[in-house]
């Protein structure tokens, strides 16, 4: 499996403390059936700073101590950013970090209570520059949560989107986890990660995410998200269905 959102490098941001812990959660991650991980630490959300060039040398530096230990997991080059008004500026001025380092996909976060007015434009633009936004974690934004009709319009629009593990196996409460399912049954996300941040409070639990998702939706749509992944590694193409309106009759019953 293929994890495309990570919190691994140590001492970067909020996730792995130090090599030690990083260490832990690849292990963790190749017991759960993992092998290769995506490391986007967190960039310019107010707490943290992450540049390009320090991610491709923090990547390079835990693959080799993963060699050492023979831990069979191969860390990629990612980045997660939260979103501003001068991102196209910034990635035409190689400041930001494509997943995998292949100029196609870049994690966009958004803060938890509100999505910019601006967002359909700078899509746009990123688009126009060959680069496919991935809204990370929407099922925990306040605005889509109350109104999913914006995450549609975006999905309609060419922007994809990532559910964390957490929030489809309960760990963010039952609604989060009621919703991401919508999110799924509705085509309206193509991507699942761990966002694992730690061993304890933020695990990783891919495994147990994707048995659930055929549990509760179908085979389909476990066999998809794992195919993807491995799509937007290799700089190809994912597999996107065509994205439903989730009815707010039904959304509203949820709460």
């Amino acid at each position: 499996m293929i994890d495309i959102h990570c919190h691994i490098l140590p001492n970067v941001d909020d996730g792995a403390k130090d090599m030690e812990m990083a260490l832990e959660m690849a292990k963790a991650a190749v017991d759960e059936g993992i092998d290769t991980i995506i490391a986007s630490p967190h960039h310019r959300n107010g707490q943290f700073e992450n540049s390009k060039s320090s991610i491709l040398e923090s990547v390079d530096q835990l693959n080799n101590r993963l060699k050492e230990a023979r831990i069979p997991l191969t860390i990629l080059p990612g980045q997660e950013t939260r979103i501003f008004g001068e991102m196209v500026d910034s990635y035409l001025d190689d400041e930001l970090l494509s997943l995998n380092h292949l100029h196609q996909y870049l994690l966009v976060e958004l803060s938890s209570s509100h999505v910019p007015r601006y967002i359909h434009r700078l899509f746009f633009d990123l688009q126009q520059q060959g680069v496919t936004p991935i809204i990370v974690h929407p099922e925990r934004n306040a605005e889509i949560i109350e109104n999913p009709e914006i995450l549609y319009r975006l999905v309609k629009e060419g922007a994809l989107t990532q559910v964390t593990a957490g929030s489809v196996t309960g760990h963010f409460g039952k609604k989060i986890q009621k919703f991401s399912i919508d999110l799924i049954t509705h085509n309206l996300t193509h991507f699942v990660a761990t966002d694992a941040h730690n061993l304890t409070s933020r695990p990783i639990n891919l495994r147990k995410a994707y048995e659930f998702i055929e549990d509760e939706c179908s085979a389909f749509y476990r066999y998809m998200f794992l195919e993807n992944a491995e799509m937007i590694v290799a700089g190809r193409m994912p597999l996107v269905e065509p994205p439903e309106m989730i009815k707010r009759k039904k959304f509203l019953g949820i709460f």
